[in-house]
């Protein structure tokens, strides 16, 4: 019984260590497919750092993506943008897989880390 065990407790270290092996894989794709996502779609609009500071952006008035605004919406909330688009904001549920969707509420949301160190002392 005691031998039992010890496979039990050697299966579930080799699962944790699994999971966290797919969490880091996950985490290393977000940061490469979010910034590639992001300058494939968005860019374009909201400008290489996501300030909006473009010619298309500034004339839509396009909100900063690192502003405390943008960054109050839940990852739901920009998902759903993200999917089906908002007022100037175009769809890209059918040109993106929910993954890529994801990567780019990662990446939105590093652009708020970015805001705050430019602004700080």
């Amino acid at each position: 019984m005691a031998k039992d065990w010890k496979w039990i407790g050697k299966i579930t270290i080799v699962f944790a260590a699994l999971a966290t092996l797919a969490v880091l894989i996950a985490s290393a794709r977000a940061e490469d497919s979010g910034p590639a996502t992001y300058k494939a779609k968005c860019a374009l609009c909201n400008g290489p750092d996501g300030k909006g500071d473009t010619q298309v952006g500034k004339s839509l008035k396009i909100p900063d993506l690192g502003s405390a605004d943008v960054q109050k919406e839940s990852d739901a909330e920009l998902t759903a943008v993200i999917t089906s688009g908002k007022k100037q904001i175009p769809a890209f549920g059918k040109s993106l897989n929910g993954d890529q969707i994801m990567d780019l509420v990662i990446f939105i949301r590093s652009l708020a880390k970015k805001s705050a160190q430019e602004y700080a002392p």
